[in-house]
């Protein structure tokens, strides 16, 4: 018995998987695995925080001098580039601190929205994530 919206594309073929596959409560393997591949990601993310990002608007990547307008509209980009950069940085260890915390509440797997089990792999692909497939398709069709 499979759903017809239960679909996998593995290597250019789709095959079926039942919905009890896809939103099956996490195992204690499936939880250490997601939860070490969590701790990694955390770890890069802050090597590169704080290796690469400005801390602020006082520290601009790239300093203005006085030069031609071209040039300092290119500073300003470049500039904007790397705030872009640092908040997409301070997001991304945000979201993947709190995951990590569920861990600890035991609310890890859980969409947020409804409730129910999150599919392990939803999680796989995006172990931060929040929602369930369901309740995230709702959220980005508004």
């Amino acid at each position: 018995m499979f759903a017809s919206r239960a679909t996998l594309v593995a290597s250019g073929s789709r095959r079926r998987l039942s919905p009890s596959l896809i939103m099956q409560a996490l195992n204690d393997g499936q939880r250490a695995l997601l939860k070490s591949v969590l701790e990694q990601r955390r770890g890069e993310l802050a090597a590169q925080h704080d290796d690469t990002v400005p801390a602020g608007a006082r520290d601009l990547a790239v300093q203005e001098v006085e030069t031609s307008p071209a040039d300092k509209a290119t500073v300003r980009l470049l500039n904007d580039l790397a705030l872009e950069a640092a908040d997409l940085h301070a997001n991304q260890l945000r979201s993947i601190r709190r995951a990590l915390a569920k861990f600890d509440d035991g609310s890890y797997g859980l969409c947020e929205e409804c409730g129910k089990d999150i599919g392990f792999s939803r999680l796989q692909a995006r172990p931060e994530a929040a929602l369930c497939i369901a309740c995230q398709t709702r959220i980005e069709k508004r």
